[in-house]
């Protein structure tokens, strides 16, 4: 479950770091708790040049105003004890409500880092995931879709984040579930739609831990409107000391400045 991240990088940044221009830079606004029915950029197959606006909260074009998915699980209904070691099928080449999306509606979820807390304490205890190695912004894995209210006739552009099995870093943390977070050198092909699907699956495994560190944060960020770069500050030591990843303190967020 990947249900809040942080996006706090300035437009131009993101602008440079994806080589897209925004396609309505008044909407753009730094957000330290991207919560779900937010709009937050992303980039998509559909305009790969462009960094554009959708809710954060999937809705497939055939679904109802109360479907509304945040993740997508890349092994679909396999490994429903999300065995970490899963490395299966990808059945979310299956599922009725995401098996066009990967096929042909991907899109780069641009962030800086994700929230996530133990499974049974949720945001309750949370923690700050993020890259290190200065690898920020980056790009999760999204689907995205287009439905059209019935009632308003307004059409509604959105997107889920897609999941797989939880690596050494969010299995510390207790939770099973981590987004996926795309190579650099992959996102031009995951945006593509002459990237074949054998392909696009092969993408969809976890971060490796040793590029990869969190630590707690308040909870106060649990609270959706929740806003502030004080909320990214930490209240104790990160799950891997970064001498023991032999990495300097490149990302490091606590009193970070949007840039």
């Amino acid at each position: 479950m990947c249900g809040r991240y942080v996006q706090v990088s300035k437009l131009e940044v993101l602008e440079k770091r994806f080589e897209a221009a925004a396609a309505q830079p008044e909407l753009w606004r730094p957000n330290a708790n991207v919560a779900p029915g937010t709009r937050a950029p992303v980039v998509t197959s559909n305009a790969p040049k462009e960094i554009q606006f959708y809710q954060f909260g999937f809705r497939p074009a055939w679904g109802t105003a109360q479907m509304l998915f945040l993740n997508a699980r890349s092994e679909g209904d396999h490994n429903p004890d999300n065995d970490p070691g899963y490395r299966g099928a990808k059945g979310i080449i299956q599922k009725p409500s995401f098996r066009k999306a990967i096929r042909s509606q991907r899109c780069l979820v641009l962030a800086d880092a994700f929230i996530e807390g133990p499974f049974d304490r949720k945001l309750s205890e949370p923690y700050l995931v993020y890259l290190t190695g200065r690898e920020r912004p980056f790009a999760m894995a999204g689907i995205w879709d287009s439905w059209l209210d019935p009632t308003t006739q307004n059409e509604l552009f959105s997107f889920a984040v897609i999941t797989t099995t939880a690596n050494e870093v969010l299995q510390r943390i207790r939770h099973p579930r981590s987004p996926v977070i795309l190579p650099r050198e992959a996102e031009a092909a995951w945006l593509s739609p002459d990237t074949e699907l054998a392909d696009i699956t092969d993408l969809l495994a976890p971060w490796p831990a040793r590029k990869m560190n969190a630590y707690p944060i308040s909870p106060a960020i649990k609270r959706p409107s929740a806003q502030g770069l004080e909320l990214l500050n930490p209240i104790g030591e990160r799950i891997f000391p970064e001498e023991e990843l032999r990495l300097t303190d490149d990302i490091e967020l606590q009193g970070a400045k949007s840039r």
